[in-house]
């Protein structure tokens, strides 16, 4: 009985390993990787924030950069409300990027 037990715990090996090596390969190459180059390209993006943008935060609010505060790390937002002032890692797109269509190649 001991022998069998050894002998199925023997033939598994490396082979039993391998799904899950894949399970995590797929999970980085379409999961991790993208929200990295994600990151990365906001993260640049907010480094480059400039007055008189059009941008929308990640709340959803719609408005153009009136002030941008580097020692404080903040922007001032006009809305149609009013004025806000947010971190600037609230602000999540350009909103000219956002209705940019790509232009039809014939």
């Amino acid at each position: 009985m001991f022998q069998t037990i050894i002998l199925q715990a023997e033939s598994g090996g490396l082979m039993s390993m391998l799904p899950f090596a894949a399970m995590i390969l797929v999970l980085y190459l379409f999961m991790i990787r993208p929200q990295m180059n994600r990151q990365k390209k906001e993260k640049a993006f907010q480094a480059e924030i400039k007055t008189g943008s059009k941008v929308i935060t990640s709340s959803g609010i719609h408005g153009k950069i009136t002030d941008v505060n580097s020692a404080d790390n903040t922007v001032t937002i006009e809305t149609g409300a009013g004025r806000i002032k947010f971190e600037r890692s609230a602000i999540s797109m350009e909103l000219s990027k956002k209705y940019l269509k790509p232009a039809d190649k014939k």
